[in-house]
């Protein structure tokens, strides 16, 4: 999809919670990800706006590729006796050395106070209230020459389902009801899929290189590729990437995102799960093969914790619903 719209940037500044970086941290961060087709910008004065502001304007002009703005600094910048040391990382520096650093660096406001004119270039309610009224504008007469795709847009956005989604969901069901099938629960899943994807146009998701196992393809799946039409995405044996993913996807509205692996390698999604439970996040995680009975791959895959740990999450942070389909 090239991402010419992201823009990362890396705080070079040679230190970590341990210490100086120096002797043990060997990875050349640029050639990474110059390696993984990302653009670039090196030495970039991280303590001086106009250098930031220039690699901001350059990235942006790089279209067809993600950009890393790999950003020079000191941390505890300013701190007499704490800048540039790990000491300053993940501690208060102190009464005495904020007054020291309030004097380095010609700081003479009170705590708290924020100076008229640094407040008013930071103040961007005006501008976007503005730019807000032109989005409103446009989009009121964009309704009203296309009153139908406006109002798929507003629902979509609002994250309702569609009108008729309840009463064919509800057919769906009673046909499975009146001829119960033997089958696995990850072909009951496949066919709730079959059944609910053409009704939900936002539909949005894929597999960490388990779809044939998984069973999250079906009949209108298309793969996402540089022209963004599609509705799969091919994650490959990514699942955090996967679930960060789709967070962000959740987070952006519009869309109903659903990831999937085997329910072992949530693990490997830990963090990403938990995210998305803390924020609250509507998105549909798909774990199958989560029985010891389909551990044909060894103890490795058969997961024992992992159901149960998935319900102190959603019982902790009140974000996880979690519904295991009865194999059959």
């Amino acid at each position: 999809m090239k991402l010419g719209k992201l823009i990362a940037f890396y705080d070079d500044n040679g230190i970590s919670i341990d210490g100086h970086v120096e002797g043990w941290f060997t990875d050349d961060t640029a050639m990474r990800f110059e390696a993984y087709g990302w653009h670039v910008i090196r030495d970039i004065d991280g303590h001086d706006a106009a250098s930031i502001k220039r690699a901001i304007e350059e990235a942006r002009a790089v279209t067809d590729k993600p950009s890393l703005l790999m950003c020079k600094t000191i941390i505890g910048f300013g701190s007499p006796n704490k800048a540039g040391t790990h000491d300053s990382h993940g501690a208060p520096l102190g009464d005495a050395e904020i007054a020291l650093t309030r004097e380095q660096l010609g700081w003479k406001y009170a705590p708290f106070e924020i100076p008229s004119e640094i407040y008013a270039q930071w103040d961007a309610k005006e501008a976007g209230q503005a730019k807000e009224s032109a989005w409103n504008e446009k989009f009121a007469a964009y309704a009203k020459a296309y009153p139908q795709e406006a109002a798929e847009f507003t629902r979509r956005m609002k994250g309702e389902m569609p009108s008729d989604f309840d009463a064919k969901a509800k057919e769906f069901i009673a046909k499975l009801q009146a001829n119960p099938a033997k089958i696995a629960s990850r072909k009951a899943s496949q066919n709730a899929i079959e059944a609910f994807g053409p009704l939900l146009p936002e539909f949005l998701g894929g597999s960490a290189d388990l779809a044939p196992s998984n069973l999250t393809l079906w009949s209108g799946s298309k793969a996402i590729n540089e022209d963004a039409a599609g509705n799969y995405i091919h994650y490959g044996v990514r699942e955090f990437g996967m679930t960060a993913i789709a967070n962000g996807i959740s987070l952006h509205g519009g869309f109903l995102p659903y990831t999937s692996t085997f329910l072992m390698f949530v693990e490997y999604a830990r963090n990403a799960v938990r995210m998305a439970a803390l924020m609250k996040q509507r998105q549909v995680m798909v774990y199958t093969h989560d029985s010891i009975g389909l551990g044909e791959d060894g103890p490795t895959h058969q997961p024992v914790e992992q159901i149960a740990s998935l319900r102190v999450t959603r019982t902790c942070l009140h974000g996880v619903r979690v519904t295991r389909l009865n194999p059959q």
